[in-house]
């Protein structure tokens, strides 16, 4: 397959130091994956050819798209012709994106705080990383303990202006409806 047969649709988030990047082709089975600059990237070699990219700080792989932030040392213009030529690269010389993904559990026996946390993570799987994603981001789940939920806003989202938004009128709210024992959604940062 050659590099021109692989298309790639550029598209502006709601933070102007990342661009989303669509692709025609699964990346990803299920969830994402998130590297900053200077992380172990031997599991995803995508990512490990993006940071040849100077002005490349941190990435998101998710299902059929790539979120690349950059620095603020240079601009779109020049990044984004160096960003889709790495990711035609990648994807035309047949090398995997991720290695060693999670498959996913069934939640069958679970109980207590492991099948609130399997319900958790099924309503954003499902419901709000689907919604995230449209805006170039991605949600992570880190924890639940005593009614509090921990997440993470990665990709675009991980310094967008309406993240507290997100996360208290639609993520906590939504959870909050399906599942009574929460009573909070914290963002924590990493």
């Amino acid at each position: 397959m050659s590099t021109n047969e692989i298309s790639i649709t550029v598209e502006g988030t709601p933070n102007p130091s990342a661009l989303k990047f669509s692709v025609e082709k699964t990346l990803v089975a299920s969830g994402s994956a998130h590297f900053k600059k200077g992380d172990d990237t031997t599991s995803a070699p995508l990512a490990t050819e993006l940071f040849t990219i100077e002005a490349v700080t941190e990435i998101l792989i998710s299902a059929n798209f790539v979120t690349v932030n950059h620095d603020g040392s240079a601009d779109w213009n020049a990044l984004e012709p160096q960003v889709k030529a790495v990711i035609q690269k990648v994807l035309a010389e047949g090398e995997a994106v991720t290695v060693d993904e999670k498959k996913k559990e069934t939640g069958e026996g679970l109980e207590g705080d492991e099948l609130i946390e399997f319900k958790i993570k099924k309503i954003l799987d499902e419901e709000i990383r689907p919604a995230v994603a449209q805006d170039g981001g991605d949600i992570i789940f880190y924890g639940y303990k005593e009614g509090i939920v921990t997440l993470h806003l990665q990709g675009a989202c991980s310094s967008c202006p309406s993240s507290i938004m997100t996360l208290r009128m639609g993520v906590e709210n939504r959870l909050k409806h399906e599942i009574p024992e929460i009573v909070a959604v914290e963002q924590i940062n990493t």
